[in-house]
């Protein structure tokens, strides 16, 4: 029988909310606590989630006997804090980005390496339908050579992220909404590098400064000297091919229908994928455009419950769509049953994400997204605004390697529920 672990769930934000349950829930984790600073936060996330043990800071944590830490915190403590946890021996899951410098990723990776301990980046497009769906094509060699990527993420500042900063930041909220945005290439760099591979190799990147006067992006009171809030990245990638990306916070855009406001193209030799506002197209070398039966059918969110889920009944007037943050391209089957009527999110990524960090911690096993994937997505980010300070001056990114050979990634056989 599979021992459980304990897991403390570091910051009771909105986003640790959407995950609480789901860790609560799964079969290999025993307990969940919380580390919290704010009195009030920390009593009624206890009483909402039921919660027994609870945590002032990080360090009483650490001290503790849990075995792991989720962290949930303001971005740019991510690095830092992850960093303590698993010199404290535990086991790390981390919302992104993992680090926003070159030496930070590099502490980072050296501690996985001394420690031994886990640490996996919660990277969500990873099991976006459309990114599931390209790495499926990949592997069959339907695109035949990869010649190009885009991805970018368009998140308006007004499109919750003012919010967001405004609940955490407290009255300096603002010198922290200035976030660069490649210091946030996860969902956008990470998005290409699980679907093609590789990494970013050199970058020329170029900057929008900022112009609409709410006292955001404006250097003399950011806490990065950032007033750029539009960010456009072109890289030489490893495969030779070559890779566009967008961070865009200022822009005119909402997503449609349950459509993320991450999108991904990938172009190959012998096929294209395209992910647009309202529909995905799969373009054969022929020609032929497919955007009505098998790209959509695999990449709409739908019902998409395996076998086992199915018998369930739904309670309480819930619809038979409860389920529709999957799509047909996910892997639902090895889910385990007590996520059957859990919320989900990001385009059906956060079950897959929490189970693939209690498969790891459990079978000792590295997540695709783990540190050193988390290293190549965060140097390329870096090193792309670096660029555009210096008005798009073409910079070699640095190297931070790959997860060494010695050591399995996840296969997902040896655990089933």
């Amino acid at each position: 029988m599979i021992k459980g672990f304990k897991l403390g769930i570091l910051g009771g934000g909105s986003f640790a909310r959407n995950f609480i349950t789901l860790f609560q829930a799964h079969p290999l984790i025993e307990k969940v606590g919380l580390a919290e600073a704010l009195p009030e936060r920390r009593k009624e996330m206890a009483e909402r989630f039921g919660i027994e043990d609870t945590f002032e800071t990080l360090e009483q944590l650490c001290d503790s006997d849990y075995d792991a830490v989720a962290i949930f915190t303001q971005r740019w403590m991510h690095a830092p804090q992850a960093t303590q946890a698993m010199k404290a021996g535990k086991d790390v899951y981390s919302a992104v980005p993992a680090g926003i410098s070159i030496e930070e990723m590099q502490t980072l990776i050296k501690t996985v390496e001394e420690t031994g301990r886990m640490f996996m980046l919660g990277e969500t497009s990873r099991y976006h339908p459309s990114n599931i769906f390209c790495r499926q094509k990949f592997a069959n060699h339907e695109f035949g050579d990869f010649v190009y990527a885009e991805a970018e993420y368009l998140h308006d500042m007004e499109h919750g992220f003012k919010r967001a900063y405004q609940h955490s930041g407290g009255d300096q909220w603002a010198r922290t909404a200035s976030f660069p945005p490649m210091f946030y290439p996860t969902h956008s760099v990470g998005n290409v590098l699980s679907a093609v591979g590789g990494c970013m190799e050199s970058v020329s990147c170029l900057g929008l400064k900022d112009t609409v006067d709410d006292g955001i992006f404006d250097k003399k009171i950011s806490m990065w000297n950032n007033d750029l809030s539009n960010q456009t990245a072109l890289f030489r990638m490893s495969n030779g091919g070559m890779a566009r990306i967008n961070e865009f916070r200022r822009v005119g855009f909402r997503s449609a229908p349950h459509k993320e406001c991450v999108r991904l193209k990938v172009f190959g030799t012998k096929a294209t994928f395209e992910q647009n506002a309202a529909v995905d197209n799969w373009i054969c070398e022929g020609g032929e455009i497919n955007h009505n039966t098998t790209v959509h059918d695999v990449t709409a969110m739908l019902d998409a419950r395996p076998k086992h889920l199915r018998d369930i009944q739904l309670e309480g007037g819930e619809q038979d769509d409860f389920f529709a943050s999957l799509s047909q391209v996910h892997p639902a089957e090895r889910l385990p049953g007590s996520f059957a009527k859990l919320h989900n999110g990001h385009s059906g990524s956060h079950q897959f994400l929490v189970d693939d960090f209690a498969r790891a911690v459990t079978t000792r096993k590295l997540p695709f997204t783990n540190v050193w994937f988390a290293g190549r997505v965060s140097a390329a980010g870096v090193t792309a605004h670096e660029s555009s300070l210096r008005q798009g001056e073409r910079l070699d990114i640095p190297d931070l390697g790959y997860n060494p050979d010695d050591i399995p990634l996840l296969d997902y056989s040896d655990i089933t529920y």
